[in-house]
């Protein structure tokens, strides 16, 4: 496998991150058109579960860099018809596809792929990892605060089934901030450290929401939505404990009046929708790295 491919927070170093993060900002402030100078890039998005701000961030990052993109859905491929995740890989790889973006719903589908020799970026993977979400997460904190060492993060809501507390865990633990996590007990995550929501709420720079997956077999049992939203969720009552300067983050889809009260989700310290703007911005930078190209501080000290 390609090693520019992008699979686990796990694999990045602190320097990787931080170059995909000021790639990211260039992107914003200075690259905003910037075309990469090949004559021909195709890109295949494989997506095998449901998205729509992975999916066409990714898409609009690919278009933007001037890609050509074919969009493939699990339903309308062959594996349909019993075929493998690697002999679709490797079919599409012998039609001259240069890159591959995967969604999956297995744990660590990319385990298998071994001898694909396009890359590969993980665009979310079962309940493991969402590297892409993750750094956008990070550069929305990092925009807002300056830095990451020394945050303070509470993570709240499906943590067993979540892929974006497993990503977010991993980098942020990195950087040296404060990351604990709370919610229902029936989701609580061996190795993941538990907290009274309340508690944690004055403490915290960065309250990050989760939605309840369902698709995974996550129940509310006998609680109705009100109920979770006030046991767990970010209400009117919670959102005034908060510091001044304090973010509330959601990786979405969010669902108003469960998890998060529908009026707070452009509130004055929502980031929800910034995220996603930072999805596009991260997702250039991703597929940038991913297709060996340095970062842009490379090209300016040539």
């Amino acid at each position: 496998m390609k090693k520019n491919s992008l699979l686990a927070m796990g694999d990045l170093s602190r320097e990787d991150i931080i170059h995909i993060l000021d790639d990211a900002l260039l992107f914003h402030d200075t690259y905003k058109d910037w075309q990469l100078p090949l004559p021909r890039v195709l890109a295949a998005n494989l997506f095998f579960e449901a998205s729509t701000r992975t999916h066409f961030s990714f898409e609009s990052a690919e278009y933007q860099l001037g890609c050509k993109v074919s969009d493939i859905y699990g339903e309308t491929s062959s594996v349909t018809k019993g075929e493998s995740l690697y002999d679709t890989l490797k079919t599409l790889e012998m039609h001259g596809f240069d890159l591959f973006v995967i969604r999956h719903s297995k744990d660590r589908f990319y385990e298998e792929l071994e001898n694909i020799h396009v890359p590969i970026i993980n665009a979310g993977d079962g309940k493991t990892d969402h590297p892409t979400q993750c750094l956008l997460d990070l550069l929305t904190m990092r925009q807002q605060f300056g830095h990451l060492e020394g945050l303070n993060v509470v993570i709240c809501g499906d943590i067993e089934h979540s892929r974006v507390a497993s990503s977010n865990k991993t980098a942020l633990e990195l950087f040296g901030a404060n990351v604990v996590f709370a919610g229902p007990k029936e989701w609580e995550r061996e190795g993941y450290k538990s907290v009274d929501f309340d508690e944690a709420i004055p403490w915290a720079d960065v309250v990050m929401m989760l939605r309840i997956q369902r698709e995974r077999g996550a129940s509310l049992k006998d609680m109705s939505d009100g109920e979770y939203l006030e046991k767990f969720g970010m209400n009117k009552r919670r959102y005034e404990m908060m510091k001044d300067n304090a973010i509330i983050m959601h990786p979405a889809p969010f669902n108003r009046g469960v998890e998060i009260d529908g009026d707070l989700v452009e509130a004055e310290k929502s980031r929800i929708f910034w995220q996603m703007y930072n999805g596009v911005l991260v997702r250039k930078a991703v597929i940038k790295r991913a297709l060996g190209f340095p970062p842009f501080g490379d090209y300016h000290e040539n």
